[in-house]
């Protein structure tokens, strides 16, 4: 029988991150030992309901965390999704100092981003969008992580430009800045650039169409995902 503690990592995943969630729930219980080395995830299907998402959205969070080095995925008769026999491992106080160093940085990120895209919406010219679109197209280049970084960068910094304050503008390229030395900690999978790319593209959109209320909520959604991945990706 699973512990208390393995259980509450099967528990219904909450949108809408749910790939995030699910992504940060099994990488943090494999790092803790909560799943060990070797183990056996439960079948697809009968994870997929347990955890109460789509199994097209388990299949991606699966493949995120084989490609980190996480999972190993075996076919056959034997096979299934496995523990890998050396993953990413908790060193000691590793998680207290994502806490302490990283929840400031997204907190502060929260504030500025959600700020900027009020402004965004209201203030946005066309140039301002052909900007955002130029990075959202470089990124769907499936460029190199390094390349996908800096048009990551660019568009958040874009969304800034747009809400024509130059005092904001300042504050998005200092957080963008911490926030760079966050993400280079951890795995970069393409299917989780892919999908923080389709969320960038949502947002011009509903930019374009003066929609605040939800490009807030997809930017706080964006950044919530970013939350999880970093947590379920992190290495030592």
């Amino acid at each position: 029988m699973d512990s208390p503690a393995t259980e509450a990592v099967f528990e219904p995943v909450q949108p809408p991150t749910t790939f995030e969630e699910t992504v940060g729930r099994l990488g943090t219980a494999i790092r803790l030992g909560l799943l060990p080395a070797g183990s056996q995830l439960p079948p697809e299907r009968e994870l997929a309901a347990r955890l109460r998402i789509s199994r097209s959205t388990l299949r991606q969070a699966l493949t995120t965390l084989v490609q980190s080095g996480h999972l190993v995925a075996l076919r056959g008769r034997t096979g299934g999704t496995f523990v890998a026999d050396e993953p990413p491992l908790a060193e000691s106080g590793i998680e207290d100092a994502l806490d302490q160093a990283a929840r400031s940085v997204l907190d502060l990120r929260v504030a500025i981003e959600a700020g900027a895209t009020v402004l965004a919406v209201e203030r946005a010219d066309e140039d301002d969008l052909a900007r955002l679109t130029e990075c959202v197209d470089r990124m769907a280049e499936r460029p190199s992580w390094e390349d996908y970084r800096r048009a990551d960068v660019r568009f958040h910094i874009g969304v800034a430009e747009s809400a024509h304050s130059p005092r904001l503008l300042n504050s998005m390229t200092e957080v963008q800045g911490e926030m760079s030395e966050l993400i280079s900690r951890i795995s970069h999978p393409d299917v989780v650039l892919m999908r923080s790319n389709d969320q960038h593209r949502k947002l011009v959109e509903l930019i374009r169409r003066r929609d605040t209320g939800r490009a807030v909520r997809l930017m706080r959604e964006h950044i919530e995902g970013t939350e999880h991945i970093l947590i379920g990706l992190l290495r030592g």
